[in-house]
């Protein structure tokens, strides 16, 4: 039995036509043979495992070789050709920068290329990992970069081109290599399995693929495991098997009991899939490529952007044309969702648990009783309490009115009447949902009149207006003749309350008014000063809020409210330092005194 090799070593492209996912890459390179234009650095970027040192060795052997082929590859026959294949060759040089990237090790190469080539043309020095350089060893290396002699090309490999200097950059040729795709990956596998005399099924080659993540090294190092743990022929449960990888079938499984909102039979598969030793985590993400998969699936213009094998994007397909595309589009934001706070939870299982019951109740009928549905009539019943609400809430505004029309003239019998007529009116309206609780009605009546319906309508009024409270006493008393007596410290008292409980959206305005203290003038007429037109203008939007909570919370439907403006007193002149001395000396003669004792200047 000879030396065994590994497959990413025995099947290295040797020629450009034989690299695989790089055509445009490895068509400019033979152009540049054939054509003789060369430049005298090149930088090959990109993932690791796509060939971008294989692409080197066969470039810097192209441009050696005394007869190239017509379409731009080595010749294999020359003497040049021979040497580098048998690894003899004086006139290429690897150099790994990972542990070669000292200022030295940039000197002594710098004077291997003053020595021309003894066969070949050209001296070609491959640099690999070129970002693991050092700042001085880059900066030794920029002038020979640019001006390099004539019989010397530089061709540089990396991983990470953010880590390279611009000034390395600008004077390179830049090659960015892409990632291989599934199927690529898949047809190259197929190759190596067919020389080596090896069974296999295709969906167990796309799971090799998939796992390589674009990296055909990878895929070929999988490639041997799996040959080595099946042991003639490559199937997709042994595969999945070796590489402990979530079966697609389990994507599949959930999605069709989420259509047919089977929370129960998710939730064994769920502790099934745990169980056998695999994260929540796992579960969601590759859940979420999995929609995403059958998203695309549904139509014919994105099916070809699934990079599976042809029978997974038949199933794709054939579930994708069962699914509705909404449920698609709430499946991915729910688990998107739970990707975000999976991190950060402390009851992973859990949050996974949760994620999937919302997934399968995504179709569920509203009034379906299902274990563990969450009550979507939730949202209809308060939807309906507050069209409840909606006429009590315009009982205050009427009986504003009523009061307003007596203040202008009526008599107090007919305003009586008038605001009677309207909380009987109100009254009438709030009975029209007779089924809700009656603290229900009164809760939701108090929502609907919230602080931005007041402030609409003291923006309207020019005066203060004397109004009913926000919302009744509990217990439902009549406090629309209440006309008790109060003291400065209740109104301070209850003035502090109010600017403590006001919404968020007022905090600027409650913060200033917690600085400002009301005052009672003539029982109970009530008078607050602010020292700026700006204040007063703020007050005054929200004013009639503000007599209503008052006349709540101090038991009196008699208090009005008066904002005025203080004049601004003459403000002092800051006085300098010297002006400050000058002043005290004057005030105590002996200062200036003291200063003269001991000859002191102001600083």
């Amino acid at each position: 039995m000879g030396e065994y090799i590994v497959s990413a070593r025995k099947y290295r492209p040797t020629t450009f036509d034989s690299v695989v996912g790089q055509s445009a890459l490895t068509t400019t390179l033979k152009n540049a043979v054939k054509s003789g234009k060369l430049a005298h650095a090149y930088l090959f970027c990109g993932p690791r495992g796509v060939g971008k040192t294989t692409c080197a060795r066969i470039f810097a052997k192209a441009i050696n070789c005394m007869s190239p082929t017509p379409d731009g590859e080595a010749c294999n026959e020359c003497e040049s050709c021979k040497a580098f294949n048998e690894q003899r060759s004086y006139n290429i040089f690897e150099l790994d920068a990972a542990s070669n990237n000292s200022v030295e090790h940039i000197k002594s190469l710098m004077e291997q290329t003053r020595i021309p080539p003894q066969i070949g043309k050209y001296k070609v020095f491959i640099i690999d990992e070129v970002h693991m350089l050092s700042q001085a060893a880059f900066n030794a290396f920029l002038k020979t970069l640019e001006e390099p002699p004539a019989h010397v090309i530089f061709i540089l490999a990396t991983t990470e081109k953010h880590k390279i200097l611009p000034t390395i950059l600008s004077r390179c040729q830049i090659y960015d290599f892409e990632r291989m795709t599934v199927r690529d990956t898949i047809g190259h596998l197929k190759r190596v399995a067919e020389k080596e005399g090896i069974a296999y099924e295709e969906e167990a080659l796309a799971v090799i693929a998939e796992k390589a993540d674009g990296g055909m090294r990878d895929a070929l190092s999988i490639f041997d495991q799996a040959a080595s743990f099946c042991q003639g022929t490559i199937t997709y449960q042994k595969v999945i098997e070796d590489l402990n990888v979530l079966d697609s079938d389990n994507y599949f499984r959930i999605i069709d009991l989420s259509v047919e909102n089977k929370v129960s039979d998710i939730m064994v598969l769920l502790n099934n899939v745990i169980s056998r030793g695999f994260d929540g985590g796992q579960l969601i993400n590759g859940l979420a490529r999995h929609v995403r998969n059958v998203l695309m699936a549904k139509d014919e213009a994105t099916l070809p952007l699934l990079e599976v094998s042809e029978a997974q994007r038949q199933r794709y397909h054939e579930q994708g044309m069962r699914c509705d595309t909404r449920f698609l589009y709430q499946a991915l934001r729910l688990m998107n969702q739970c990707d975000i706070n999976y991190r950060q939870s402390s009851n992973k299982r859990l949050l996974v648990e949760l994620t999937l019951i919302e997934v399968a109740q995504i179709t569920q009928p509203d009034d379906t009783p299902v274990a563990g549905r969450r009550p979507k009539r939730l949202k209809s019943l308060f939807k309906h309490l507050l069209q409840q609400s909606r006429p009590a809430t315009r009982a205050p505004q009427v009986a504003q009115a009523a009061t307003v029309q007596s203040a202008n003239g009526a008599t107090g019998a007919t305003a009586s009447t008038a605001a009677q007529r309207a909380a009987a009116t109100a009254t009438h309206s709030t009975q029209e949902g007779a089924a809700r609780p009656q603290k229900l009605r009164i809760g939701m009546g108090a929502l609907a009149h919230s602080w931005s319906n007041v402030r609409r309508e003291a923006t309207s009024a020019k005066s203060p207006i004397v109004a009913e409270p926000l919302t009744k006493p509990a217990g439902g008393s009549n406090t629309q003749n209440e006309d008790k007596p109060f003291t400065q410290q209740d109104l301070e008292h209850q003035w502090m309350a109010m600017c403590n409980r006001m919404p968020q959206k007022l905090s600027g305005i409650a913060t200033r008014m917690k600085n400002m203290t009301p005052t009672i003038t003539a029982f109970p007429k009530l008078t607050v000063s602010v020292d700026n037109q700006l204040a007063c203008d703020q007050l005054q939007s929200i004013l009639v809020s503000i007599v209503k909570t008052l006349q709540r919370d101090l038991h009196n439907n008699h208090i009005t409210l008066t904002v005025k403006v203080t004049e601004s007193k003459e403000q002092k002149q800051v006085l300098s330092r010297r002006e400050q001395f000058e002043e005290m000396s004057k005030t105590n003669p002996a200062i200036g005194k003291l200063r003269q004792l001991f000859d002191l200047e102001l600083a």
